[in-house]
């Protein structure tokens, strides 16, 4: 398996997903899916009992039961995150056969996708990988990022779609004009307006920015 993997970002909004394990792993991975839209299907004759919560409340699908071979073919991302090491392999293998992108959890040689540590703040999302060779440092450097990007960059990124919107729609086919919106949002002191500023007095500050 190749030893670097191309970052890229995915829609899995209505994909189906299948996650093979029941245990705190499997949660995990569920709880890190669950703002993704997505159809997540659990299969594993013993689960975690937040996952039976979810799966009562339709969250997801859940079928107590072994993985049956080769139904990873039917779905368009598999995660495994079995105790078995055979359970693993078959899946692994299923995926395989049917160009199907599996990650089998802690084993980077079992995975044709690695999933990045993520800060994420509303649209914007930051990751950081080690191509799987230390996910431990990866774990480290996300912490870093915490701190760069604070919980207001949640807003920020609100105000930058809405600026965008508003310039692409003023200065259509103007693009140095829109540039010149784009670089007065960047200079702003944005820490201190969300601070001091209420909503309608920020609005106007993006209207002047589009001046």
């Amino acid at each position: 398996m190749a030893s670097k993997y191309y970052p890229v970002c995915v829609s899995l909004e209505g994909r189906r997903i299948l996650i093979v394990g029941g245990g705190n792993v499997a949660l995990r991975k569920i709880e890190n899916l669950m703002d993704y839209e997505s159809d997540i299907t659990v299969v594993s004759p013993e689960v975690h009992d937040k996952i039976e919560y979810f799966a009562e409340r339709n969250v997801v699908k859940l079928e107590k039961r072994e993985y049956e071979s080769p139904e990873a073919k039917n779905y368009g991302l598999v995660i495994s995150a079995s105790d078995s090491i055979e359970v693993n392999q078959k899946v692994y293998d299923d995926c395989e056969e049917a160009n199907i992108l599996v990650n089998v959890v802690d084993n980077p040689p079992l995975c044709t996708f690695i999933v990045p540590a993520v800060v994420k703040r509303n649209h914007l999302t930051v990751s950081v990988s080690t191509d799987g060779k230390a996910p431990f440092l990866a774990g480290y450097l996300r912490l870093i990022l915490e701190d760069i990007f604070p919980k207001h960059w949640s807003k920020i990124v609100g105000y930058a779609h809405s600026l965008r919107e508003k310039a692409n729609t003023k200065y259509r086919g103007q693009s140095k004009k829109r540039s010149e919106c784009f670089t007065n949002f960047l200079s702003a002191d944005w820490k201190t307006l969300i601070k001091e500023k209420s909503e309608q007095e920020i609005e106007e500050e993006l209207e002047k920015m589009l001046e």
